[in-house]
């Protein structure tokens, strides 16, 4: 006898098919009574009423695929699967889909074996014109497929505690830190209300958490899933269900002046929508901001996507990251590393271990992103791994979890980085700004110009309450460092990073002295090539900067003064230090400087700043500077 039943497939949503009932009455009872379960949503009750079916009917092969169905949909799966391997035992030739039931159960528990041989009969079985379906199994073949070879070849992993100085006995999660590691901010729900912390390094050991501020933090609603620019100034996070939100998700930023945060600012269309954005990531010099949205015209159901910040202060209308990064499934928890090429995210839809993975992608310098590249096992494992932030020295990495020995709900942990799947290497320039004759902080412009791309790595303000500033730069750049304020000379540096850099900071007090005649200032990026005076374009961003000055200034009247070493006769030392100060004379007129305002002179190896007995010192006495004639 045959009669219509309930029973859950694809997707695990309840449809009919037709079933053989079971001969036994009280097993039929038990089935019958389950099915009244299912249509109320009532799993748990289903699944013991299922079992008793089962007790008195061991046979009963309709009752275990059920079982299987359910657990599969409660994300049960090692009931799941033992429910699926006891019905095939009792007869292998059944639905397809009950193949496809046993493997993603088995993907779900890291049984990668059992998973990989029974999607392969699903494929080979499965003779329905589900297209969707289709596309799932082969995904989760390439899941098997990779696992199997993962788990085979381990990463190094030994994640650690960040102790009881960060966690606690609440949910500590989300960790973002600064660019020289002393300032870690995270979430922390305390009775279902979500806050921001924050704890600062001091000799190698983290403070006591403290609330981040009044002003980000609240108690109706919840702040999370920030990023915190490299420098410490500016927090992007996600607010939900505020009054001046667009959608129920959206992306604040606040701007800490001096010691206090600013108001938390809605960013707005066209960043923020009447859909989902969330979990935004900052690039290191401020630019670019990657978020989470499942707005149309994406990929998947949730994608990464980028604005990047334009000239008139307005960010652009966001564009998705593509199928580099994207798939049709899902993409979570960006991190963009400050070396400013190195993207971690999570996702479902590239080969994984099961549910979401970690993986990471490297940006050429043409801006294509490379081939995702899985974390590894056991980085990486059944269970969804998301929220990865690695330190900016590229040595470990930080994530929360429960783990067995924590403190709480959920911790932070960390873990070294292996060596393959580290950023790029980086280093900073961190320092204060002040007024020479009264030591008082500066309210100034600090820019760090990558000279062989013209990429702003930085532009800042200090602030005269703290006169701080922490500008991050990759190696193997050229980079000018220049600061200005209005009233004073510019401060001019220039920072060439070859690999013996890495890791090793520029700190910096900056001590800026006030326009006066007879003051005198190295431009230390303005280059010329070998025995020539023609101006390399690389001077042009310092050039910039004095034409800045003499514009903002303009009662300023300056003598250009050119140098070189003592290589060479003096003669044509002198000639080619005149002619040096004569090209940046002709660039400063070319820009609409007055020339009554300017007068050059070549001194050639006349005025050494250091001996000439070294490369070194050389290089320290071929330069360009210019002396305040008159003010």
């Amino acid at each position: 006898m045959k009669t219509i039943l309930l029973i859950l497939f694809l997707h695990l949503s309840i449809q009919q098919v037709v079933a053989q009932l079971s001969k036994v009455k009280k097993a039929q009872a038990s089935f019958d009574k389950a099915q009244v379960y299912l249509k109320s949503d009532n799993y748990d009750q289903a699944i013991l009423t299922l079992k008793e079916a089962i007790i008195a009917d061991p046979n009963f092969q309709y009752a275990f695929i059920q079982i299987g169905d359910i657990n599969r949909r409660i994300k049960s799966f090692g009931a799941a699967k033992d429910a699926y391997k006891s019905a095939l035992s009792i007869n292998a030739d059944v639905d397809a889909r009950v193949y496809y039931g046993l493997a993603e159960s088995g993907i779900f528990t890291g049984d990668y074996d059992i998973a990989y041989k029974n999607i392969r009969i699903f494929i080979e079985k499965y003779k329905g014109n589900d297209k969707d379906f289709i596309v799932k199994a082969n995904k989760y073949l390439k899941d098997c497929e990779f696992s199997i070879l993962a788990v085979k070849a381990p990463q190094k992993y030994s994640p650690v505690n960040m102790g009881k100085e960060i966690n606690s006995s609440y949910r500590d999660y989300f960790p973002s830190i600064t660019a020289d590691g002393e300032k870690l901010i995270f979430s922390r729900n305390i009775d279902g209300n979500e806050d921001f912390y924050i704890s600062e390094k001091k000799t190698d050991t983290w403070t006591s958490p403290r609330e981040l501020s009044d002003r980000i933090n609240t108690k109706k609603y919840n702040e999370g899933a920030q990023s915190i620019s490299p420098d410490g100034k500016y927090l992007f996070f996600t607010g939900c269900n505020r009054p001046d939100g667009l959608g129920r998700c959206d992306i604040y930023v606040s701007h800490k002046q001096g010691n206090s945060w600013g108001d938390p600012f809605n960013l707005g269309s066209p960043i923020n929508s009447q859909y989902w954005e969330s979990q935004p990531a900052i690039s290191p010099d401020g630019s670019t901001l990657y978020f989470v949205s499942n707005r149309p015209g994406g990929i998947g159901g949730y994608d990464i996507w980028k604005s990047t910040l334009q000239h008139d202060g307005y960010w652009s209308k966001p564009e998705n990251l593509g199928p580099d990064i994207n798939t049709p499934y899902d993409e979570h928890t960006p991190f963009i590393h400050p070396d400013g090429k190195t993207l971690y995210f999570s996702s479902d839809g590239w080969p994984g271990l099961g549910n979401k993975d970690i993986f990471l992608s490297r940006m050429n310098d043409s801006g294509k992103w490379s081939k995702p590249e899985n974390m590894g096992y056991p980085i990486n494992t059944f269970n969804e791994e998301t929220g990865l932030i690695v330190t900016p020295d590229g040595t470990e990495g930080l994530f929360s979890s429960i783990l067995e020995g924590g403190f709480g709900d959920m911790d932070i942990y960390h873990f070294n980085m292996p060596n393959d799947k580290k950023p790029l290497a980086i280093t900073y320039v961190k320092g204060i700004v002040k007024d020479r004759q009264t030591g008082n902080f500066l309210e100034a412009k600090v820019q760090v110009v990558n000279l062989r791309n013209k990429q702003v790595e930085y532009n800042d303000y200090t602030s005269n309450e703290t006169g701080d500033f922490l500008a991050v730069m990759p190696i193997g750049g050229n980079y000018a460092f220049n600061v200005s304020a209005d009233g004073y000379l510019f401060h001019s540096e220039n920072y060439e990073l070859s690999n013996s850099y890495i890791n090793k900071p520029f700190l910096l007090e900056i001590n800026m002295d006030k326009l006066k005649v007879g003051s005198n200032v190295i431009l230390k990026n303005i280059f010329f090539n070998t025995n020539e005076y023609n101006l390399l374009q690389i001077s042009f961003v310092e050039l910039g900067t004095l034409v800045d000055l003499l514009k903002n200034n303009p009662t300023i009247n300056i003598e250009i003064q050119g140098h070189t070493d003592n290589v060479g006769n003096d003669e044509s030392n002198m000639r080619l230090s005149l002619q040096r100060a004569k090209s940046v004379y002709d660039y400063l007129t070319n820009n609409k400087i007055i020339a009554e305002r300017l007068t050059y002179k070549g001194f050639g190896e006349t005025k050494p700043i250091a001996p000439n007995d070294s490369e070194t010192g050389r290089k320290l006495n071929r330069r360009t500077s210019f002396l305040i004639t008159r003010l």
